[in-house]
């Protein structure tokens, strides 16, 4: 990829940001035969795009504002999304429940019409349950005062993965794409963007790339993009702070999720069972500065745990947390002073007067469309051919159909058999990372051959999720994946220490005090 991105020239589409919205975009360009390149200062889905509350859905919630288009193409997109990678995404039930008498039949008639507008698209028709259905498919639901609850459905995936098999589906039709690839600056023809000044993170060479528009889909830091090419520019993105907490699965036993639809600061939250463990949140903070490792604070763990706690029968205390993270949403910019929780998750395309296109908004169900999008608008500033997007119904790479596939395989689609081949072929290679965790260091080796990943923290992060699941144990386990990818990439034992070195610090950052 690095090689190619040096020498091949020019470009019809410059894509910068390696999250949901850039893959994405890179992928709809590719497919259209454009030539594409995208650089991505950090690993792939790095940032927010792998911080995500692990849901494909239409955005029941805001059915309550009245965004009834929103959530209509957000269902029309996930049902999409699932016919494309059905091995990354699957279908979640959620119970919602209800403790005061006008709350069942409230959510049933809201969800009787999230229903309709899925109509022919729907994951499973929701329904009314009574009080004994409620704790079958939960046993640890407060019983105090439940009246009965409502079971609908929705979509569940795994962000980063998904993240990988855009990157490898644009690769397949021409894209080149690096991670650790920082655009330094743009660079400009006759008045107008006509590239970026890219350099190397991890070998230290710069170059020009010159193409015929540049996207910036940099998501939390579209604004300092913006502002290489216009310095005094107003800000074109408002910054919210999600934070997620990881608890053991005895707090939430079994595979239905619960959806509590108003907390005190008019929030959803969400407990859903996750790879074996318990996923909790989110918040919504309004911060002013992007940051590449945002952390939750302890008013926000405090949050968390204590919503959770009314409404699961086993308390949450600090020492049951594995893992606690936060990512920043970039929220188009639709005014000032506005509560983040009441702005539209819908996206925003912009062209700057020497056409820098710039997107802004959108989330990982809908960033098909974004993409789509953002590329029709690029072609048009480039003066490309006009060709149209085929995305609607483009099968992602690993595509594969096979049910009742264990975890971790089932995120590798039809990759999994490949890694399985290097552990017959290696038996070392057949252990586990760490006992409590459930991934392979054939993972790690073949994330390492190919899945470009560069770092430890891109095979404990990303390639797989055990930072995000077990921070404690995920530093514990990165010795055996510092030396696995040493020897794949032809590392010495002083990389090895200096990459384990750096891993256990960030994943301290992940575990609460």
């Amino acid at each position: 990829m690095l090689e190619r991105a040096m020498h091949m020239r020019p470009w019809d589409v410059i894509v910068v940001g390696g999250g949901c919205t850039g893959l994405a975009t890179a992928l709809d360009a590719s497919a259209r035969g454009y030539r594409t390149l995208l650089v991505e200062r950090g690993d792939f889905t790095s940032g927010t795009s792998s911080r995500s509350t692990k849901l494909i859905h239409g955005g029941v919630r805001y059915l309550r504002s009245g965004q009834v288009e929103l959530v209509y193409r957000g269902l029309r997109e996930r049902h999409r999304l699932r016919g494309n990678a059905p091995h990354l995404v699957d279908s979640l039930p959620l119970i919602v429940p209800a403790y005061r008498w006008w709350e069942r039949p409230w959510y049933a008639a809201g969800l009787k019409l999230y229903d309709a507008l899925a109509v022919g698209r729907g994951l499973g028709r929701s329904r009314l349950l009574s009080r004994r259905a409620c704790f079958n498919h939960v046993s640890t639901l407060q019983g105090m005062g439940l009246r009965g609850g409502v079971l609908f459905h929705d979509g569940q995936f795994d962000d980063a993965r998904l993240g990988w098999a855009l990157i490898r589906t644009a690769a397949n039709l021409g894209c080149v794409a690096l991670n650790y690839a920082e655009a330094v600056e743009l660079v400009e023809s006759r008045g107008s963007v006509r590239g970026v000044r890219v350099r190397d993170l991890v070998g230290g060479a710069e170059w020009v790339a010159r193409g015929a528009v540049v996207v910036n889909a940099t998501g939390p830091f579209a604004d300092t993009v913006l502002r290489m090419d216009e310095p005094r520019v107003a800000s074109a993105v408002v910054l919210a702070r999600g934070a997620h907490i990881v608890v053991g699965r005895a707090f939430l036993p079994g595979h239905t999720a619960v959806l509590v639809p108003s907390t005190d600061d008019g929030r959803v939250l969400f407990a859903i069972p996750w790879h074996g463990h318990v996923l909790i949140g989110t918040t919504d903070v309004r911060v002013s500065e992007p940051s590449s490792e945002p952390a939750p604070s302890d008013a926000e763990l405090d949050y968390l745990i204590d919503h959770a706690s009314r409404y699961l029968t086993r308390p949450i205390a600090r020492g049951d947390i594995l893992s606690a993270w936060a990512g920043l949403r970039a929220l188009a910019a639709v005014g000032t002073g506005q509560n983040t929780a009441a702005l539209s998750r819908d996206h925003s395309v912009s062209v700057s007067r020497r056409g820098l296109v710039t997107v802004t908004g959108g989330k990982w169900t809908t960033c098909r469309k974004v993409a789509q999008d953002v590329v029709t608008v690029a072609a048009e500033v480039g003066n490309l051919s006009p060709a149209h997007s085929i995305t609607a119904r483009l099968r992602l790479h690993g595509y594969s159909t096979r049910r009742h596939v264990r975890y971790p395989w089932k995120v590798y689609g039809a990759d999994a058999d490949p890694i399985r081949a290097m552990e017959a072929a290696d038996q070392r290679l057949s252990a586990l990372m760490h006992p409590g965790l459930p991934y392979r260091l054939s993972q790690a080796a073949w994330a390492a051959r190919s899945e470009m990943a560069v770092h430890i923290e891109d095979v404990l992060a990303r390639r797989t999720r055990a930072l995000f699941l077990n921070a404690k144990a995920a530093s514990e386990a990165a010795p055996g994946v510092a030396a696995v990818m040493a020897r794949e990439l032809g590392r010495g034992e002083d990389w090895a220490a200096e990459q384990v070195d750096a891993f256990r610090a960030l994943a301290k950052r992940y575990l609460p005090a």
